[in-house]
């Protein structure tokens, strides 16, 4: 998917929620549908998301990564410090 239609069809489903045809549940999913797709498809990016937590952070964080390890080193990169991840699970479309 590239970048205008990753667009569209964000576009697309704040309308359907706009006209009350989805409500703010089926749009995330929607939206994140599409950044996942779009994400994960880029030609230079490498092949899955990756949802990690660690016990020092109430959310988890998502990243693009091409393993386990890649995604751990990302999230500790972003967070600026080095991490103890308690979960590490790739997700699947």
């Amino acid at each position: 998917m590239d970048r205008i239609s990753a667009l569209r069809n964000v576009e697309d489903a704040l309308a359907a929620f706009e006209d009350g045809e989805a409500d703010l549940d089926r749009t995330e999913r929607r939206v994140l549908g599409v950044l996942r797709t779009y994400a994960t498809e880029y030609e230079s990016a490498p092949d899955a998301a990756y949802r990690v937590e660690t016990a020092e952070r109430a959310d988890a964080l998502i990243v693009v990564a091409a393993s386990p390890d890649d995604a751990r080193e990302r999230v500790a990169d972003l967070l600026d410090e080095p991490i103890e991840p308690t979960a590490i699970e790739r997700l699947d479309d």
